[in-house]
């Protein structure tokens, strides 16, 4: 049996919420964070009135995110007021100095995307892109498609470089069919891992599956037991979060 000291627990967002059932569906089958994309032009766009309202309905402890690309900052402050306690996600052409800015305008963490070439990983530095963003509480691991986000699509996992200092969150094209090799692949690559999922849980664009999500978290808690019992998942003091 997995000793629970040594079972590092990933943390889960589902992204791209537009309905009170999708919420309530992340919720009970165990996501830390949802996300709502405050970018008009994506199919999963939410009004910040109507990510308020969907907010509300999160018990203590799940963390409500909102997705910006290239926003003012007049419109990221009014959306972080409409919604309270919401992290920041940056998914844009955003430079450290905007991001930054944004961040002591509203007193809010944020987390940085990073677009990963589908084909050549290699040729995206994440060591350097994520040295120039240390200000992010993490680095979300993003494949580069047309558009900003939520095209299905995964990059090659296995080309990203072996250490990365900051904490890491695998998104791009994952479902409850591969999110336990990625996790396999990127737990040990950086100082922690979360997981970001979006279209892999939907039924249609912007409308989740319920089955899907619990399917997704159970092959997340199954990539945690396997880490555990093959002994490579760190301390919990290594890695700053919480044993389970």
């Amino acid at each position: 049996m997995t000793s629970a000291k040594n079972l590092i627990r990933t943390r889960i967002k589902i992204c791209g919420l537009t309905r009170e059932q999708d919420v309530d569906a992340a919720v009970a089958a165990g996501a830390d964070a949802v996300g709502f994309v405050m970018y008009p032009k994506s199919p999963r766009y939410v009004a910040p009135e109507r990510a308020a309202v969907l907010a509300r309905r999160l018990p203590p402890f799940v963390t409500p995110v909102l997705l910006f690309v290239n926003e003012e900052l007049s419109k990221i402050v009014a959306a972080c007021a409409a919604v309270p306690g919401a992290t920041m996600q940056f998914h844009g052409e955003e430079t450290p100095a905007d991001c930054i800015a944004s961040a002591a305008r509203v007193q809010r963490p944020f987390l940085r995307a990073a677009r990963i070439p589908l084909d050549s990983p290699t040729d995206f530095d994440l060591v350097e892109f994520a040295s120039s963003f240390k200000a992010a509480q993490a680095i979300l691991l993003d494949a580069h498609v047309e558009g900003y986000g939520g095209g299905g699509k995964t990059f090659n996992w296995s080309r990203l470089p072996p250490s990365v200092n900051s904490h890491l969150v695998l998104s791009g094209g994952l479902t409850p069919a591969n999110v336990t090799d990625g996790i396999l692949q990127l737990r040990p690559r950086g100082l922690s891992l979360a997981v970001d999922v979006s279209s892999g849980v939907e039924s249609s664009k912007g409308i989740k599956d319920a089955d899907k999500i619990h399917q997704f978290v159970d092959a997340v808690r199954a990539a945690d037991r396997q880490l555990a019992e093959n002994n490579h998942v760190p301390s919990s003091s290594s890695t700053g979060l919480p044993a389970t």
